[in-house]
């Protein structure tokens, strides 16, 4: 008869095999068993909800907001101020660019000084650059969102946009009010916070426009 192994050698080994068993259960089977279930159930979430362009080219995520800037002049100047395109829907103020390793909120208060002027300088810019009355520009034309990565806009700033993106594209201001009212999402639940505007499929969407 086998002698019994010692007792802190038998500790050890049950310890081994339950590292091992719930190392395959919980690091291998269930990992692949939610894996599985979200890419069958709701697979375009799983993957990130990556929008593409109608050539199949991914332009982006629903998720996630983004520059629609004219090109550089030199791309290789770090000091030169990127110019918004004109014939995008703009989105909000980003203190990140929207660059999404750089998520980011600017921090700074309502009492802030370079908050306040900076808030002044966006509404006179976006009111010149929408042809549009500065007290009629949205407060969320001119602030950051909390992640600087939000891709809605309020209906009345994408409203405030239509006259401008219909003149250089060349399309009628009713095409882009019904992709408006199509990209809007309502409240949460109901009742919580107000409608948005997804800036990043109602660009895809003018871009199909005819």
């Amino acid at each position: 008869m086998s002698k019994p192994l010692p007792a802190p050698v038998r500790t050890y080994w049950t310890a081994l095999r339950m590292l091992l068993v719930m190392t395959v259960i919980l690091g291998v089977a269930y990992p692949l068993l939610v894996t599985g279930i979200s890419q069958v159930a709701f697979a375009d979430k799983a993957n990130g909800s990556v929008v593409k362009s109608a050539d199949g080219t991914q332009i982006g995520s629903s998720l996630l907001g983004q520059n629609y800037n004219l090109p550089k002049k030199n791309p290789n100047d770090a000091n030169e101020v990127a110019q918004p395109d004109p014939k995008w829907f703009q989105p909000r103020p980003s203190a990140a660019s929207y660059d999404p390793h750089l998520s980011a909120a600017s921090n700074l208060g309502p009492n802030d000084a370079g908050l306040t002027k900076s808030v002044q300088d966006r509404r006179a810019a976006i009111a010149a650059f929408d042809g549009v009355d500065p007290s009629t520009v949205p407060a969320d034309a001119v602030t950051a969102s909390g992640s600087g990565l939000d891709p809605d806009i309020s209906v009345a700033y994408a409203k405030e946009q239509v006259n401008r993106v219909a003149k250089t594209r060349g399309v009628s201001a009713d095409q882009l009010d019904q992709l408006i009212a199509k990209y809007t999402d309502g409240r949460s639940l109901g009742f919580l916070g107000n409608p948005g505007v997804n800036v990043v499929l109602l660009n895809k969407a003018v871009s199909e426009l005819k």
